[in-house]
């Protein structure tokens, strides 16, 4: 008998790069006047008729959600994107540059040019030392200074060196540790030959006669 299957597996979110700009011609903003939209999407915080105008256009906008990412990306505070207000997006704006993203780790690393927090740049630097990369080869990737590149690779190669030798300590110690354990097991169990019952007894009469 044949079965038929189907891979059901979520699809893995489009990550776009920083110089795409692909998405701007798709937004039902794009033909707007360039006064008619600051005045749109630019609104004051009490222009609540002018904000509610905004959001309902930008709800049925297909490139919302890349909206919205550019404006984390590139810390847009002021203004409507994405149909959120600088307010609504405050939370999203105070989480990114602490944000550890493995999917946009392997992005970069495979070649993608990607907005990275610090933890994932920092994550990218110890990955690319771990894989033997070139300073060059990085410097090129993440379009930055060749000589601060290298001082990036030196403190990754001290982290991974400290973390080794951390996690081998531990072992050390555990296994050193269990040396122990089996040994003072070993000696109680040839030093002591008399029953554990009678030790027992002993002590009880001991205790009495103190008492």
């Amino acid at each position: 008998m044949r079965y038929i299957t189907k891979n059901v597996a979520p699809a893995r979110p489009i990550m776009r790069a920083i110089s795409d700009h692909s998405w701007h011609v798709r937004a039902l903003c794009h033909d707007l006047p360039a006064d008619e939209a600051d005045k749109l999407f630019f609104p004051t915080p009490r222009d609540h008729k002018t904000i509610t105008e905004a959001k309902s256009l930008c709800n049925a906008c297909p490139v919302k959600k890349d909206c919205f990412q550019y404006a984390c990306d590139n810390d847009q505070r002021t203004g409507i994107w994405g149909g959120l207000t600088e307010r609504e997006r405050r939370p999203w704006h105070n989480k990114v540059g602490r944000r550890l993203d493995y999917d946009r780790v392997r992005e970069v690393l495979a070649g993608r040019d990607l907005h990275l927090s610090i933890p994932e740049r920092d994550t990218v630097i110890r990955h690319a030392y771990v894989r033997g990369w070139e300073p060059e080869h990085l410097a090129f990737l993440l379009k930055a200074d060749i000589d601060w590149i290298r001082d990036l690779l030196r403190e990754a190669r001290h982290a991974v060196a400290d973390r080794d030798r951390y996690h081998g300590a531990d072992e050390e110690d555990e296994d050193t540790d269990d040396e122990h354990s089996a040994d003072d097991h070993e000696e109680s169990m040839t030093t002591s030959i008399v029953p554990a019952q009678v030790h027992t007894g002993a002590l009880i009469a001991a205790l009495g006669k103190a008492a």
